[in-house]
């Protein structure tokens, strides 16, 4: 069959081979068994009804396998046979272009050198995933390739409930991740759940199809690199020569070596899984592995002395290499840590003392007794951290649940008064007064011809949009509108692209919408090919986590959820082609609700409409909100906003002076 005809077919007509399992791929971690008996019946039954009769008795043995195995039912014998990649707009069969751009961006997702585990459906974070299983892919495929303009397809954690009569303005997709009851929203209940086929961890972007490989984490942890170096050093210092100490290089943490190559220091990043080390030497996201202590001991005093900028992948545990610092007095300027500690339990974080393999066999046959192994790293973890932190190391946490976890594990990080950490949120101290405040954060675009040169040009458009706009920019955001004329014009010759032709780039709301509009226009003029906007969820208005991007709101409200679902909704009725909300993130099942977008540009008058209403208030939803919070930064961005839009009212805050409330109580 053609590529077309397979993606027109759905589930195929002929019952496919069996799937040959390969060890040789980089699969996801088996999940612990969590069914009982009955439950396990009916998550194979849940499985089966995605296919005829006929079918059952075969398939019925071979899920109870896979449940057993894997502790989920993939449906590796629907995996489709093509080779998984973002191909150009015109080669999807699509009713509407708008479709079409949604199936390249599904694609993109599951590419096996963007996803971290294509095989299983998992984009990044071990367990961000954009379906559950195959069938599901299947049939949402199809389903997009028949939809109208006047239909909406509505997912719910990855299944396709299936095409409803809509209307041009709405938007063609509305996606649901992980939408549990609140009192069933604890890890345990992803892992039952999720089992029986009725749910999903999306992650961020995983689930909402905007995931474009580690450069859409590289510019924000550029960013927040190059703004804690400038917290560290002196006025007339460099970061050359500087160390960088962090873990994980599994999905968006891969984006570390290559953001501190950027920022001009010493990245030093352990990771204990080899094949996901390789995978970032391989695309040259790092610049040395090493699997030996002693080398990676021996290599970092010669780039301190010859003040190199090089980064490094320690093929073992961060842990030991905290520990054996501490002991060769090597200095380290800035820690920090990005491992899956929101999944503390299934693969998010391997204690030290175990090799790979032995924790993955843990996870599965004793999960309590590594949940313990997990908690002592921890805080063998914490303690190397704070000898560091005494010799001055700026040590932040990187909103992966760390200091959350290592708390709950008797971990010594919290402050004197025993509520608040000892160490800052990388959001607290640096995105958040000095970017989301202000409404920057990351605006993202993919080329959906595929051609690199169309990838060239959006570029160059995008920085002289940015150039423009800092001509008149205030004082208080020169600094932020530098630092993205900077990463664009330098985009290129850093080699961020992983999959499609996609850039990021942190924008405020009005630079996103001149360069949308100035790319609509080149569209228009056949100088590019149909463009999709997004952004990361990590961002401005998108989400609600109160230990990662809301962790600078301090009136009560990080713990509400209200920005996200009216982002959510905001966005859908102001021109959207896609919307999606989601349980989970970053930190945890349970800890976050997280929305995003997807927006096609075709060159038309309607586009420029959509783009108009739509990434303003994406925007200006999260800062209105930042603003009622007393940030500041934030009061100073709305104000400038209602100055230039007439038509936006927002409630201020009157701040209380301190003196009036200490002696109330």
């Amino acid at each position: 069959m053609t590529f077309r005809e397979d993606i027109l077919q759905g589930i195929p007509k002929e019952l496919p081979e069996k799937f040959t399992y390969s060890d040789n791929v980089n699969h996801a971690p088996k999940r612990k068994d969590i069914l009982s008996k009955k439950e396990k019946q009916l998550a194979v039954r849940n499985a089966l009804r995605y296919f005829p009769k006929k079918w059952h008795a075969i398939l019925a043995v071979e899920f109870a396998q896979e449940l057993k195995d894997f502790g989920r039912i993939y449906m590796y014998r629907f995996k489709p046979k093509y080779t998984m990649y973002a191909r150009p707009i015109e080669e999807y069969p699509a009713q509407c272009s708008q479709a079409a751009a949604i199936m390249l961006m599904i694609q993109n997702n599951l590419d096996p050198v963007v996803a971290q585990h294509p095989e299983e459906l998992i984009t990044y974070g071990g367990n961000g995933a954009v379906f559950q299983n195959w069938a599901q892919y299947l049939l949402t495929m199809q389903y997009l390739a028949n939809m109208t303009e006047t239909q909406s397809l509505h997912m719910y954690s990855g299944h396709p409930m299936g095409l409803f009569p809509s209307s041009k303005n709405a938007p063609r997709v509305v996606v649901t991740n992980g939408m549990m009851i609140p009192n069933y929203s604890k890890p345990d209940h992803w892992e039952k759940y999720n089992a029986l086929g009725v749910t999903q961890y999306g992650q961020m972007t995983a689930g909402s199809f905007m995931y474009i490989g580690p450069q859409g984490i590289v510019h924000g942890t550029t960013i927040t690199i190059m703004n804690a170096f400038r917290k560290v050093l002196l006025k007339d210092e460099t970061s050359a020569g500087k160390v960088f100490l962090t873990a994980g290089l599994g999905g968006m943490s891969g984006a570390q070596p290559k953001a501190g190559n950027i920022a001009g220091c010493i990245t030093v990043c352990a990771e204990v899984n080899e094949k996901a080390a390789k995978k970032r030497f391989e695309q040259g996201w790092v610049d040395v592995l090493t699997h030996n202590l002693d080398d990676l001991v021996n290599r970092v005093k010669e780039a301190q002395a010859n003040s190199e900028v090089v980064s490094i992948a320690f093929i073992g545990n961060v842990v030991e290499v905290w520990e054996r610092f501490d002991t060769e007095d090597i200095f380290v300027h800035l820690g920090s840590d990005q491992t899956s500690l929101h999944i503390p339990w299934t693969g998010g974080y391997y204690p030290v003392g175990l090799s790979y393999n032995a924790a993955n066999e843990m996870i599965k046959n004793e999960p309590e007794k590594f949940k313990v192994q997990v908690q002592a790293s921890l805080k063998r973890h914490a303690a190397a951290i704070n000898r560091h932190a005494a010799k001055g190391t700026y040590f932040f946490d990187y909103g992966n649940a760390f200091l959350l976890e290592a708390s709950r594990a008797g971990a010594d990080v919290m402050a004197a008064n025993g509520i608040d950490f000892k160490y800052p949120s990388y959001v607290q101290d640096i995105l958040g007064p000095m970017c989301f405040d202000y409404g920057f954060g990351p605006f993202r675009w993919v080329c959906t011809s595929g051609n690199p040169e169309d990838l060239d040009k959006t570029d160059e458009i995008a920085k002289q949009v940015l150039q423009d706009i800092m001509k008149h920019a205030p004082e208080e955001i020169q600094l932020q509108m530098q630092d993205n004329v900077t990463w664009i014009q330098d985009a290129k010759k850093n080699k961020l692209v992983v999959g499609s032709q996609a850039r990021i780039l942190y924008a405020d709301a009005e630079g996103r919408a001149k360069i949308a509009l100035a790319f609509n226009k080149a569209i228009a003029n056949v100088e590019i090919g149909p463009v999709v906007l997004g952004r990361d969820h990590h961002d401005v208005s998108g989400t609600d986590s109160p230990y990662r991007e809301t962790s600078n709101i301090y009136d009560g409200s990080q713990f509400t959820a209200d920005m996200a679902i009216q982002n959510v909704i905001g966005d859908s009725f102001r021109g959207a082609t896609w919307v999606s909300i989601h349980n989970g993130g970053g930190v945890g099942w349970g800890e976050v609700i997280n929305g995003g977008f997807g927006m096609l540009l075709d060159g038309s008058d309607e586009a420029e409409e959509r783009l108009k209403g739509m990434l303003f208030f994406d925007v200006n939803n999260g800062i209105a909100r930042r603003s009622w919070a007393r940030n500041n930064e934030a009061l100073f961005a709305i104000k400038r906003e209602m100055d230039r839009t007439p038509e936006l009212q927002v409630t201020l805050p009157n701040l209380v002076e301190e003196e009036l409330l200490e002696n109330l109580f």
